[in-house]
């Protein structure tokens, strides 16, 4: 994991440039009885970049930081030092790059702080910038400074410069000797200017995560915010493409700006057009019942909002992220995880030794690479035989397992399978040693009733001692057996009638310090276990963000494990975040969510366009389906390091008609493996559908061969294809019915 984000780090200045403050002074003015000097600056262009894109900053006179452009990167950004946009700024103070509530900006401001005199302007001014590199990470650090209040933000860029992606944050320090009140603190405000903004962002909720919507944006304010404390993603996903003078998501044409918030509590998005039809997008931690005290001298840090500017569509927009996401956002991005078997919908919360050991044979013998443990194996005094009773208590049940974790995950080692276990750390039943010991854990308002979700409770993060104990359970289930490879974290409720006992009078900071104490805990593990596969599940796709997948390696992208319910959900996941991320499992039938029949086929090849898992009794499956499931599982295994690794094409999204197909390309051009599925019964006079594969070099040739079939649906099976025929037209293959299925895989000669 690369983590650049530290200036320290930096090895070459590139400029340092502060132009100004040394300037010529305005006159005194008095504000709330104050006397102060606002410096006079020169004007300044700063230039955040990188290979393909550009982010333009301009240092007006007055010291106001505005966003003049963002997008293709222009040779010579400093002609925008004469830019003028000729509109009226009356009503405001133009583009600035950090908003405030004060002076004449009346939009949505990113920092809004109450101050000790009960006043709330804040008007901030730039004081100086630098600009450092370290190897492919150029960091723009720019600062700003309330001359009245002494308030000082570092507005920090970093510019990833191959993958086009810049991330940046606040740095909120209160100079002054008083406390403050921080009540909204954005991460970051970007401003677009087109004709026309396509907002495409994602709903759902639990077995239905990240559905797409959209809509044109018109004036005012569009939010998009979760209030949920945990889980906060399961409803909505702090994520966004914005296109640009269209009314349309377009995949491989048009302009495309694409974000993400790296955090895993409330958040908030808005996207406001103003009366100058410009749009101002924010993003940060929603300021929902989160008022933030800042002490004097104290400093305060937002999660990164990340985004990236494509010329080529929403596809460029997603390999940008992707890219960035495998090589810096996503802990062991881009690392090829092992196929498994996991234990949930196969045997539920009713098995023995037996049946495990049993369930490790099939795993093993079908080509498996590990068997995961899931939900059930612990608690003495209230056993674990259902969920509700159990939680906090976590040493094994020995009734279920009198042989202990350690013989079932030894004899899984022996059979060549790595080993993993399910946990779920953060909430505690009722009906458990743990809320007995200590009712004070756990997150509740004094005198009303304590609200169970799923009959559990959740314990309150903030609280370092609930920190300490949450970490004791990770690194104790760990030393249940040597060489337990894999965890899977669970969290199954939000939080409701929240409060910490913790945190006593000052409750505001209980939303933010929940999350805060996740991030610590999570940080403690990595140091400690650095190669541990942990998977990221909360009641399915409830924490999928990039401030989780700092320490996770992958997801859990739902409880839904339904083949066609799964075609919208990984789509949808993948505009945002790499198909490495992915865990996708086949299931039995009828599906134990949506009671849908699908064929095995079709289930083995939605799953393996992420990480291949099963979820099902594999003794139940008969020697067809085995003999099918062997061979799928092989082929996966040729081609699976494209998935993790490759440049993802979309082919076609099912949110536009029958077909959905997608394509994973080598960085060198050399393979690919392209996936393509019906999810409409066709009329047979359609014959052959098109598919225009993308990628691929025009110019060479490639052999592509049908896996997993013994008669291909396609005519080009087995032969040698220029690569220009099979991008223009000349991929066809016949999919006629309902759950009909293939895949290609794509070898250069």
């Amino acid at each position: 994991m690369k983590l650049l984000k530290s200036l320290a780090l930096a090895t070459l200045i590139l400029a340092v440039a502060a132009p100004a403050a040394s300037a010529r002074k305005e006159k005194k003015k008095t504000y709330n009885h104050v006397t102060v000097e606002i410096p006079k600056v020169e004007k300044t262009v700063i230039p955040v970049e990188t290979e393909h894109t550009q982010l333009v900053l301009m240092v007006q006179e007055n010291g106001v930081l505005q966003t003049l452009h963002y997008g293709i990167r222009i040779a010579d950004p400093q002609a925008f030092k004469d830019f003028r946009t000729l509109r009226s700024h009356d009503n405001g103070s133009g583009p600035m790059a950090y908003p405030t509530t004060g002076g004449r900006y009346i939009g949505e401001p990113a920092l809004h702080v109450k101050y000790a005199d009960g006043y709330h302007n804040t008007q901030l001014y730039y004081t100086g910038h630098d600009v450092r590199r370290n190897g492919n990470v150029v960091t723009t650090v720019v600062t700003l400074k309330d001359y009245v209040t002494l308030l000082e933000v570092k507005l920090v860029y970093d510019a990833y410069q191959k993958e086009d992606v810049i991330c940046m944050h606040s740095e909120i320090l209160n100079g002054s000797k008083q406390a403050v009140e921080l009540q909204n603190y954005a991460s970051g405000s970007l401003y677009l200017d087109a004709d026309k903004f396509y907002l495409t962002h994602f709903h759902g909720g639990w077995a239905d995560e990240m559905q797409m919507d959209g809509e044109v944006l018109t004036h005012d304010t569009k939010v998009i915010e979760s209030r949920r404390g945990t889980q906060a993603t399961q409803c909505n996903n702090p994520s966004f493409l914005v296109s640009l003078n269209t009314d349309r998501l377009q995949e491989n044409t048009g302009e495309v700006v694409a974000g993400a918030l790296a955090w895993s509590g409330n958040f908030r998005l808005s996207f406001e057009m103003d009366e100058s039809n410009r749009l101002n997008i924010l993003a940060g931690i929603s300021p929902f019942a989160s008022a933030y005290t800042l002490s004097a001298g104290q400093t305060f840090t937002t999660p990164d909002f990340i985004y990236t500017f494509s010329g080529r569509g929403a596809g460029q927009a997603s390999r940008n992220l992707h890219a960035w996401a495998r090589n810096y956002g996503v802990y062991g991005g881009g690392q090829v995880n092992p196929t498994l078997l996991n234990s949930w919908e196969g045997a539920y919360f009713t098995f023995t030794t037996e049946t495990l050991l049993r369930m490790i044979d099939d795993a093993a013998s079908m080509g498996l690479e590990m068997f995961v443990l899931d939900d059930g194996w612990f608690a003495k005094d209230y056993p674990r035989n259902n969920d509700d009773a159990g939680l906090g208590d976590w040493e094994v049940n020995t009734a279920k397992l009198p042989e202990g974790i350690d013989y079932v995950a030894s004899y899984a080692h022996e059979k060549g399978l790595k080993f993993g276990i399910w946990i779920e750390p953060e909430m505690v039943n009722p009906k458990s040693n743990l809320a007995h010991a200590h009712p004070e854990w756990v997150v509740q308002s004094p005198g009303r009733e304590m609200l169970q979700s799923r009959n559990q409770w959740v314990l309150d993060m903030s609280n370092p001692a609930v920190q300490d104990f949450v970490y004791g359970i990770f690194d104790n289930t760990m030393q249940l057996a040597p060489n337990i490879d894999y965890i899977k974290w669970d969290c199954n409720r939000i939080v409701s009638d929240f409060g910490s006992e913790y945190l006593g009078g000052d409750q505001d900071r209980f939303y933010v310090e929940y999350t805060q104490g996740i991030y610590n805990v999570m940080r403690r593990l990595r140091a400690k276990y650095p190669d541990t596969i942990v998977q990221c599940c909360s009641s399915g796709g409830g924490r999928v963000d990039y401030g989780a997948l700092k320490y996770f390696n992958e997801i859990w992208t739902s409880d839904n494990t339904d083949a066609l319910t799964r075609v919208y959900i990984q789509y949808a996941t993948n505009l945002i975040y790499p198909a490495c991320v992915m865990a996708s499992h086949v299931s039995a039938v009828p599906n134990h969510q949506t009671g849908n029949v699908t064929p095995l086929k079709f289930r083995f090849d939605i799953a393996c366009s992420g990480r291949l898992g099963m979820e099902l009794q594999p003794k139940n499956l008969t020697e067809q389906e085995r003999a099918l499931a062997d061979r799928c599982i092989k082929s996966y295994k040729q081609y699976r390091d494209l998935v993790f690794t490759g440049d993802v094409y979309r082919l076609a999204s099912p949110y536009d008609g029958d077909y959905y197909a997608l394509m994973y390309v080598s960085q060198d051009q050399s393979r690919a493996v392209v996936f393509t599925y019906c999810t409409k019964y066709q009329n047979r006079a359609i014959g052959g559908h098109p598919f225009r594969m993308d990628g691929l070099d025009p110019a060479r040739k490639y052999k592509v061969t049908e896996l997993n079939v013994n008669r291909s649906c396609w005519w080009g099976s087995g032969k040698t294809h220029a690569g220009d025929f099979l991008m223009n037209g000349g991929f066809n293959p016949l999919l006629l019915q309902t759950f009909a299925s293939a895949v290609f895989y794509l070898e250069a000669e």
